[in-house]
């Protein structure tokens, strides 16, 4: 296929996919960009609703930068325990924390350069906070439903995270860069799913080299 037909493809991906999950964005809980980087940094090896189980409490005892950064960890710890890993959470919290007190005048910065300096924050994360407490369209966040989905419509043959992510910025306009990743996520969690992917059920099968062979 050509680079434009590859293109075309792609947007259709998106544009059947868009009305399937219309009032679906982020599967996180938030109610500001700070509480939104939180809720990504603990969905890291989480699902989204066990996350979304822990935070109301945590966003009720923490409501500034500062606070995190000042918070006794183990703490923090007890509060996230049940996300997995939280002791690195923990410290990765609130070393942004502490970053965002310090650099950014206890705000979240609203561009991938600054986010990316944060620890624990890399594109994915950044992504997902630009596009949804932002409204930035700056990269694709690309988590294992993006990573596997581009690979099963051919929409990449990449296996990294940012190797997937770059060809779906060359293959679709920027402002679909943020509503691309939330629509392959929710149809990766609905439809097509890593063991036993409903082909039959899929509006993209008649576009899919995947379909019925995986």
């Amino acid at each position: 296929m050509t680079k434009r037909g590859n293109k075309a493809r792609a947007r259709e991906i998106v544009r059947r996919l868009d009305p399937l999950y219309v009032e679906l964005t982020t599967g996180l809980n938030y109610s500001s960009p700070l509480e939104l980087l939180v809720a990504t940094i603990l969905s890291a090896q989480c699902t989204d609703e066990r996350v979304n189980m822990v935070t109301p409490a945590l966003f009720a005892q923490f409501k500034s930068a500062q606070s995190y950064a000042s918070a006794d960890p183990q703490e923090l710890e007890t509060m996230i325990h049940s996300c997995g890993f939280f002791r690195n959470k923990t410290k990765n919290i609130q070393a942004t924390a502490g970053a965002l007190v310090e650099r950014f005048g206890d705000k979240v910065p609203a561009s991938m350069q600054e986010l990316i300096t944060l620890p624990g924050v890399a594109r994915k994360t950044a992504n997902v906070v630009l596009a949804h407490a932002f409204n930035r369209n700056e990269g694709v966040a690309v988590d294992t439903h993006v990573q596997r989905l581009s690979r099963r419509l051919g929409l990449s043959n990449q296996k990294e995270p940012q190797r997937i992510e770059a060809d779906l910025m060359a293959l679709l306009p920027r402002e679909l860069w943020g509503r691309t990743s939330d629509v392959l996520i929710w149809h990766g969690r609905r439809v097509c799913s890593a063991r036993s992917p409903r082909c039959g059920e899929c509006v993209l099968a008649d576009l899919c080299p995947s379909a019925g062979i995986v």
